[in-house]
């Protein structure tokens, strides 16, 4: 119903970071859950900066027009649909914060938790005011 609205880009958007939000939420425990693993490797997930990317690209005009004579030149300017960006899981190998090859440090995961939840009750927070306002709207 809301699909090609801005409202409906707006919940899409939200729906997709919070998942991400979820994803990122389960990474970080694994992280604290390995902290003394000899040789673990701690993940990241990678969503904003490619996100940010697919949404500039949209809005990005070429500063020329490039001349694509076959079909398999690639183009200087492609638009990306910010639904075909999905989040990354990233190990870091280029760390080691322990003797062990642990690289995880504590402290920076547990900062890196409670960024992300309160992050994710924000978004939440923002998707209720939204219906809230449609809600009043129809009222």
């Amino acid at each position: 119903m809301f699909e090609n609205t801005g409202f409906g880009r707006q919940v899409d958007l939200l729906q997709r970071s919070m998942d991400t939000s979820m994803l990122r939420q389960n990474v970080i425990a694994n992280n604290l859950a390995n902290a003394n693993t000899p040789n673990f490797k701690r993940s990241v997930v990678n969503f904003e900066s490619r996100l940010a990317y697919a949404l500039e690209s949209e809005n990005r005009q070429p500063r020329f027009q490039e001349a694509l004579t076959n079909e398999r030149h690639i183009p200087f300017h492609e638009r990306v649909d910010y639904r075909d960006v999905r989040p990354r899981r990233v190990l870091d190998f280029a760390t080691t914060a322990k003797n062990n090859g642990n690289n995880v440090d504590v402290e920076v995961e547990s900062m890196n938790l409670l960024n992300n939840q309160l992050s994710y009750q924000m978004m939440t927070r923002s998707v209720a005011d939204s219906f809230a306002r449609i809600n009043l709207v129809l009222q």
